[in-house]
């Protein structure tokens, strides 16, 4: 059994409920917090009114200061795009090749395009550029480039893009899907004969055979001793890099289905500094070419 607490004569009284035997002195707030809490309430409604604030159907209420984050962004960009207006006037204007011969221009070029890649190119070909293999997205970094590694191939690639239907100067080369066309015995012959121009077959005895369906279907594009054509976009089937993977089923659904990877152009969303930034950036990660 509980007992009833005793109250002692300078108690003040109690809110009335218990819990257990237990009470709960109805003691006042401070009046300084009281104070301080009305004033948080006054403080909030003049905020409500001075700042965007109460969600509307369509947007939110814009004040009476009319303060906008997205306009004071707007500000801080075009202030930024004001002082970089000369350098990027000069970089869109000169050679592609003589940028590297200015090292100021080529270090604003780098640090731009770096900002450029992480925010339209990262997506597909990873933060550092290395791709993602066996997917179609390929390494930007090693020196295996299927439309040519020079600043010029590489501009051309990103402003026109590869295979969308968007720009008329898309690089664009379409691999049939021998399916349709060879019997699958062909098939694993020629993928025999493929993989034994980079390593080793799955199956020696079919390398032959082979070769003869390379010769018929494949040479006119990966030319005859399988180093491709970069003028078609037909990749070398000699150096062991896969852009979709490189083992015997993943080569066999190659051939069988085909490939058709897709580049957006980036012309209309880019502007040419941005473009030649890019183009310098990727070019400069280790696998660029010399220009001719």
């Amino acid at each position: 059994m509980s007992k009833k607490p005793i109250k002692k004569k300078e108690d003040p009284d109690t809110t009335g409920h218990s819990w257990d035997g237990i009470e709960e002195f109805n003691n006042p707030l401070p009046r300084w917090w009281l104070w301080t809490f009305y004033a948080c309430i006054v403080w909030a409604i003049g905020y409500t009114i001075a700042y965007p604030a109460w969600p509307m159907i369509n947007s939110a209420t814009a004040g009476v200061l009319g303060y906008s984050t997205r306009a004071e962004v707007a500000q801080d960009i075009a202030a930024v795009d004001k002082s970089n207006e000369a350098i990027n006037t000069k970089l869109a204007s000169v050679e592609l090749a003589a940028i590297a011969a200015d090292p100021e221009l080529e270090g604003y070029a780098k640090s731009a395009g770096a900002a450029v890649f992480r925010t339209w190119c990262a997506q597909c070909h990873g933060s550092g550029a290395a791709g993602v293999q066996a997917s179609g997205y390929p390494n930007l970094l090693d020196d295996d480039w299927l439309w040519g590694g020079t600043v010029e191939d590489i501009h051309a690639t990103i402003s026109h893009g590869i295979r969308n239907e968007t720009d008329d100067d898309a690089r664009f080369s379409q691999m049939p899907a021998f399916g349709e066309m060879l019997e699958p015995e062909e098939i694993a012959q020629v993928v025999n004969f493929v993989m034994s121009l980079s390593g080793t077959p799955q199956d020696a005895a079919m390398v032959d055979a082979g070769a003869l369906v390379y010769e018929d279907n494949c040479s006119s594009c990966h030319m005859d001793d399988g180093t491709g054509d970069r003028s078609q976009g037909a990749p070398n089937l000699t150096d062991a890099i896969w852009l979709y993977g490189g083992d015997y089923d993943k080569l066999i659904q190659t051939v069988e289905y085909s490939r058709y990877g897709v580049m957006p152009a980036w012309t209309e969303r880019l502007s040419e500094a941005e473009l030649r930034a890019v183009s310098t950036y990727v070019h400069g990660l280790g696998g660029g070419e010399a220009s001719e």
